[in-house]
């Protein structure tokens, strides 16, 4: 069979892109995008995006197919949505930054990644012009490109702005394909929860086979009405950016997180999707206008396990709640909790407790195992031996921005791709994070998973929110120290009073040994607790004086 080779016909290049195209001829009369009171069809947001992706290419910066940065600086609104489009049908690599990031690191990252043009909403002005006032004299500044919004008045004496681009460009553009689909399409920067941001970089492969792989895994019906509460600068919206174009979805933008105004447009559009940290089910649970839903809203949640109460408090309001795992490095979720129709039958505790598990891998990732780091063996499957969780699959990233070092030492040279979180294996088959490398604690030689802590401080009835990290102990080594906010009720608990309700409920050595009380716990954008700056705290609190196990 050798004559049957491969041929051109047969051999273009894997793009999310092309899902645009298609959504603008199937759906192109029906709403794509609905914000305040712009409303988009399909039709339109294909000729935007072209029109767009032109003038990018013709603002003589020349954008080197594949190798040259444009960066986004946005919340959820229409330009962000497009711009998923627009950067790369440019021939560039995009490259969405937090909101919420100080301008010390936004200047490092805009330099990191010689960004070549930034577009930048009008609330996000202030930190983007401080950000480049932080550039070494010999790096030159990328050129910025304002995004006004209709409840923003425009800003004066600005050099371009979003829709003047969009109304120089031209809408018959060719778009510019990926010679290679291996070709870079998108570049994420990490969190920074646990350590300083790295670079991560997509292939225009990696992400379709991630866009797909994310609507085959929630089952997502042709045109949904999602609701944008995850940021679209997080990991591209989990790939539901080009998603809903694939399905022909309508996008409900949202500029912030409101609870309230989530209801509001819960009910006005008719949602039947959105995503978020577990955070969002918290807030949306625990919000004073909660009431139930008229109609079931599907609802994806990962990050840091969701508590049972949480899960049981949400889904008693009519949310759907679908839990998964994935990380900036694999681009979309890859592990999700696949749900079997004889779990309806169990309590309700059964069932949160079962959801709370992270799952099996979806159809786009090849193989998920838990390892022991010694070994590398796989681990037993009882649901008790840890080990760490390791990937293979199409949707991982290409590697590190610049950092072959990082590269080489998460993805190895046996083919795995080593994502430094602790697991379990249950004798299903189900996989459980039990918690980061970073964020196990070691006290006495016992190693105590946070994860299990905080589920335990979630299920007190006045705790809103629970970090569990560890405090250095001279005797110890290391005891856990639980931060928590309250919901702002009349009753008050103690320190004593939470040690307590831990001490019923955990083996003594995990119970925390210190209590702070914060009226908020710091977050990423994207609602993770950010760890990294707990452990900081931690850690200046010093060693207590006396040694005790409670």
């Amino acid at each position: 069979m050798e004559e049957l080779k491969a041929r051109p016909a047969k051999s273009s290049s894997l793009t999310p892109l092309g899902f645009l195209e298609r959504a603008a001829t199937v759906y192109g009369d029906c709403p794509s995008v609905v914000y305040n009171n712009t409303t988009y069809t399909w039709s339109q947001t294909h000729r935007r995006c072209l029109q767009l992706a032109s003038s990018i290419v013709s603002l003589c910066i020349k954008i080197k197919r594949g190798h040259d940065v444009v960066s986004v600086v946005a919340p959820n609104i229409p330009a962000m949505y497009e711009l998923q489009f627009a950067v790369p049908m440019s021939g560039a690599i995009l490259n969405n930054i937090n909101t919420r990031l100080e301008a010390r690191t936004v200047s490092t990252l805009l330099i990191h990644s010689e960004s070549k043009l930034v577009f930048v909403d009008c609330l996000s002005l202030p930190l983007i012009i401080e950000a480049i006032s932080l550039f070494p004299q010999h790096v030159n500044p990328p050129r910025l490109i304002l995004i006004t919004d209709d409840e923003i008045s425009s800003i004066d004496d600005f050099h371009d702005t979003y829709e003047g681009l969009v109304v120089k460009g031209d809408p018959n553009f060719k778009w510019v394909r990926p010679e290679n689909e291996w070709d870079p399409m998108i570049l994420n920067y990490t969190s920074g929860t646990t350590s300083a941001p790295k670079g991560v970089v997509h292939s225009h492969r990696g992400t379709t086979i991630a866009a797909l792989d994310g609507l085959i895994d929630w089952s997502v019906t042709k045109q949904p009405v999602y609701l944008w509460t995850l940021p679209m600068f997080h990991s591209n919206g989990w790939c539901f950016s080009w998603g809903m174009a694939a399905v022909g979805g309508t996008n409900i933008c949202l500029r912030r997180f409101d609870a309230t105004i989530v209801y509001r447009l819960i009910e006005k559009h008719g949602v039947t999707h959105m995503c978020g940290a577990p955070v969002v089910l918290n807030m949306l649970s625990n919000s004073p206008t909660t009431k139930p839903l008229k109609n079931p809203v599907q609802v994806l949640t990962a990050g840091s396990p969701p508590p049972a109460t949480i899960l049981h408090k949400a889904e008693s309001l009519g949310f759907v709640v679908s839990h998964g795992y994935g990380m900036t490095e694999t681009g979309s979720i890859v592990v999700s909790c696949a749900w079997k129709s004889k779990w309806n039958k169990f309590p309700a505790t059964e069932k949160a407790r079962l959801k709370a598990r992270q799952g099996v891998r979806t159809i786009g990732m090849s193989e998920v195992e838990v390892v022991d780091k010694e070994s590398g063996m796989s681990v037993k499957r009882d649901g008790l031996t840890t080990g760490e969780i390791v990937l293979r699959g199409g949707c991982l990233m290409l590697g590190y921005l610049k950092d072959p070092v990082a590269t080489s030492k998460c993805m190895r040279e046996n083919g795995w791709f080593y994502t430094g979180d602790v697991g379990v294996m249950h004798p299903d088959g189900y996989l459980e994070i039990k918690d980061r490398s970073k964020d196990v604690i070691i006290s006495g030689g016992e190693n105590l998973s946070s994860v299990e802590v905080e589920s335990v401080l979630y299920m007190h009835p006045e705790i809103s929110e629970a970090a569990v990290v560890a405090r250095p102990d001279e005797f110890w080594g290391e005891t856990p120290c639980a931060f928590v906010s309250l919901k702002g009720t009349s009753k008050k608990p103690s320190e004593k009073d939470i040690m307590e309700f831990c001490r019923a409920r955990l083996a003594h050595f995990m119970v925390p040994k210190t209590v702070v009380f914060k009226d908020e716990l710091p977050k990423t954008s994207t609602g993770k607790i950010q760890k990294f700056e707990l452990r900081q705290i931690a850690k200046a609190m010093g060693s207590p004086r006396a040694p005790s196990r409670m």
